[in-house]
């Protein structure tokens, strides 16, 4: 399978933002764009999880949550290239707090953020939680901006209205796509970490489109958009996939209160590796991280980790193809002193590692 949407992914993974020459040309002949994504909600008195056909419903909704929606620009350095990157956001606080995707602002240049009404301003970075999901945090100045409620993803139901909101290109700033819940607790491997609890719709879904929120016929915020399937062979159409307000909710708070969201460190770059792998390296073992750098300073430096180790086991939990070492050390607490069974060269060993706050 091949995933179109995180800048970190391999190369059949573009990123779901504009072509830097489009929107930098549209910059500078002064167009704004405001949402990024398509936004379906409803104002319906039914349940939450219940999908309608009621259209009034659908038009209420997006009229209640657009004005949340937002363009987040990312101006690269020229180190990095230069150009304009571009995607999505929504408000999430009226204090100015937007919550977006990583992978639009994983590059840091000179960021702004476009509201609805087409008014720009100046935005930063307060925090991110990559590797570990697609969600960032910005902050812009506040004053007579509308924040979005966050819904329930765990009351949707398959067949269920969803509506994205955002700009897919320059040119289509603030549009509106409809359409189901085609799935629920998704798993895909990106990045070297299973994102967890995805969302899975049918609803139009292009490039620009990241970060963007996916609604429920409320106005609330049920997802934030992410990446899209676009098959590895096959061409694969109507499958894109958006980070769960379940997931999103306690990171968001605590960037938004805390100024961040205590994660794990550990300090090595690592290769998860697989039977091929493994014979093609003559590691001796079908499973694992290989241990390519290690940081100064880091608790695995503490611990004697040495490049070229592999690691097999992190605490209670046991690599393998179905948990790689990110999503073994996200269940590690900061602060926590953990077992770690290593092979090297050719011999088993145990230390314990002190993972730190990052």
């Amino acid at each position: 399978m091949n995933d179109e949407g995180l800048e970190r992914a391999p190369r059949r993974r573009p990123a779901l933002g504009w072509p830097a020459a489009v929107l930098a040309l549209a910059i500078v002949a002064g167009a704004t764009s405001g949402a990024v994504v398509s936004l379906m909600l409803d104002d319906s008195d039914g349940p939450a999880g219940g999908a309608t056909g009621d259209a009034d419903a659908v038009v209420r909704a997006v009229a209640e949550a657009l004005p949340a929606v937002v363009t987040v620009i990312n101006e690269l350095p020229a180190a990095q290239g230069g150009g304009v990157a571009g995607g999505a956001g929504f408000i999430a606080d009226a204090r100015g707090f937007v919550v977006t995707n990583e992978h639009l602002v994983s590059v840091q240049g000179k960021l702004s953020v476009v509201l609805n009404d087409g008014e720009i301003r100046p935005a930063e970075l307060v925090s991110h939680d990559a590797p570990f999901t697609d969600l960032a945090v910005l902050r812009i100045p506040a004053g007579g901006l509308t924040a979005l409620d966050l819904g329930d993803s765990e009351a949707l139901a398959l067949g269920e209205t969803l509506i994205a909101l955002g700009s897919p290109d320059i040119d289509y700033r603030n549009s509106v796509t409809v359409g189901v819940v085609s799935g629920l607790g998704r798993r895909k491997l990106l990045g070297g970490i299973y994102r967890e609890d995805l969302i899975q719709t049918d609803a139009a879904i292009n490039v620009g489109s990241s970060g963007g929120p996916l609604v429920n016929l409320r106005g609330e915020v049920v997802g934030v958009v992410s990446f899209r399937d676009i098959g590895a062979e096959d061409p694969l159409f109507g499958i894109s996939f958006a980070i769960s307000s379940r997931t999103m909710r306690p990171i968001v708070e605590s960037i938004i209160d805390r100024g961040e969201y205590p994660r794990p460190y550990f300090g090595v770059e690592h290769e998860d590796i697989d039977a091929d792998a493994a014979q093609a390296l003559g590691l001796g073992v079908d499973r694992g991280a290989l241990v390519r750098r290690v940081f100064g300073g880091s608790p695995a430096e503490k611990a004697g980790i040495r490049v070229g180790d592999v690691i097999l086991r992190l605490g209670q939990t046991e690599l393998d193809a179905a948990t790689p070492f990110l999503n073994a050390l996200a269940r590690v607490s900061p602060g926590a002193r953990v077992s770690v069974q290593l092979l090297r060269d050719g011999r088993a060993l145990e230390v314990t590692v002190e993972v730190t706050p990052r």
